[in-house]
């Protein structure tokens, strides 16, 4: 029984550590890009998972009518061959 009551007390060696989330921001916004370019491949990477996939405004914070503009991108660059469609291990 003592050795059961031991294991309830958890003590830790340094406070315990609270995810403060930060704000999201559009990037676009932020540092005043007007106009999506199709052939910067290496920029819209950063929009894309490791299969291809665009990722979602949630996860990337980019306002709707930038994410409209990127998914319009990565779709052109794909068409011309700059972007792959589907991949395995693309980062």
């Amino acid at each position: 029984m003592a050795q059961n009551n031991n294991n309830n007390n958890i003590r830790y060696l340094n406070t315990p550590k609270v995810d403060i989330k930060k704000k999201k921001y559009c990037r676009f916004k932020k540092a005043g890009i007007k106009y999506v370019d199709y052939k910067d491949a290496e920029f819209l990477k950063k929009f894309l998972n490791e299969q291809g996939k665009i990722l979602p405004r949630r996860l990337t914070g980019t306002s709707l009518k930038f994410q409209r503009k990127v998914a319009q991108a990565v779709k052109r660059a794909r068409s011309l061959a700059l972007l792959p469609y589907v991949t395995d291990l693309m980062k």
